[in-house]
């Protein structure tokens, strides 16, 4: 919805694809929707990507020039529940969305990774040149598997694709299953919070606006391939086709607890909490480096943390309120 709204303020025709399923409360996408159906250059088909004729005939009758895709079935702890939805949306899915690319001469493609990627990975902050063959849940699995996906259209089609590796996103809008909204309610409710690792994590908390401007920006930048590119020394973020990789991250990991903090400083109130062990697929920290995506795109989130959170809370009691 956000890179939506970018696209459109600056008069891009936008169609957006949505199933509108009910992985959490229905009413909460219809809220977003309602967002961007005051646009004229803004039009919305209620389909399933995994649906590869729906998907097909769009591409056939529209004609986009360039495609974001943010489609996924998000969320590391339901993948240890739900391990198929994954495998339908985040890789069958995603084959649908290249191959209708491919057919229909998109300038570019511009997709969404993850920064749960880097796995068990220890080296920080967490560089796109890094190796990530190490993922540890089916999540970052598939997101993975859609880096080396869209290389093989790179590869094979010249069909220019680019990842973005976003770092723990929040603000308004935001989905009910991350950790602010889960806190935020927590805490206006008198309902304790559970803290897991014993609140010994770290997050690249990354504010909304910052993720989508950083993705309209890429977006408008099309990937082409590297000409320092070297078969001997292989980098994973670029190619000798068009094909690029780039974290997007605030660069600035925050303790779970100085984290917790903030969201009682701004509610005035203080939480109740549960402290429990590692959940199995987490890891216990994760620290963008923007490095590339400075020097490329000349861009880097600037969202500090104490604002980002006041205006998440801000929009979580307008947003009640109002339903």
């Amino acid at each position: 919805m956000h890179v939506a709204q970018i696209l459109l303020k600056r008069g891009d025709q936008v169609l957006g694809i949505d199933n509108l399923n009910d992985y959490y409360d229905v009413k909460l996408k219809l809220a977003r929707l309602q967002q961007l159906k005051p646009y004229q250059n803004f039009n919305f088909v209620e389909g399933d990507i995994t649906d590869l004729k729906i998907i097909e005939n769009i591409f056939v009758s529209e004609k986009p020039n360039r495609v974001v895709h943010l489609a996924a079935q998000a969320g590391v702890r339901y993948s240890l529940k739900n391990p198929h939805t994954y495998i339908q949306t985040n890789l069958v899915g995603f084959g649908n969305i290249l191959e209708s690319c491919r057919n229909h001469g998109i300038e570019h493609l511009v997709y969404a990774s993850s920064s749960s990627v880097y796995g068990a990975n220890t080296n920080v902050p967490f560089s796109v040149h890094d190796n990530v063959d190490h993922p540890v849940s089916l999540y970052a699995a598939s997101k993975k598997a859609n880096e080396l996906m869209a290389h093989s259209y790179s590869h094979l089609y010249d069909l220019p694709t680019t990842g973005l590796r976003y770092f723990t996103v929040y603000g308004p809008w935001g989905r009910p299953d991350m950790s602010p909204w889960l806190f935020t309610s927590a805490i206006l409710e008198d309902r304790p919070i559970d803290v897991f690792n014993m609140g010994k994590m770290q997050r690249d908390f990354t504010y909304i606006d910052d993720i989508a401007e950083g993705t309209v920006r890429v977006l408008d930048r099309i990937a082409v391939a590297d000409p320092s590119y070297s078969s001997e020394h292989s980098d994973p973020s670029s190619s000798y086709c068009p094909f690029k990789i780039y974290n997007i991250g605030n660069n600035k990991p925050v303790e779970l607890m100085i984290f917790i903090k903030t969201i009682e400083n701004s509610l005035g109130r203080v939480a109740k909490k549960n402290f429990f062990p590692m959940q199995k697929g987490d890891v216990v920290a994760t620290y963008a480096d923007i490095e590339d995506l400075k020097r490329d795109i000349g861009f880097a989130p600037s969202t500090e943390l104490s604002k980002g959170i006041d205006k998440w809370v801000d929009w979580y009691k307008s947003f009640h309120i109002k339903t």
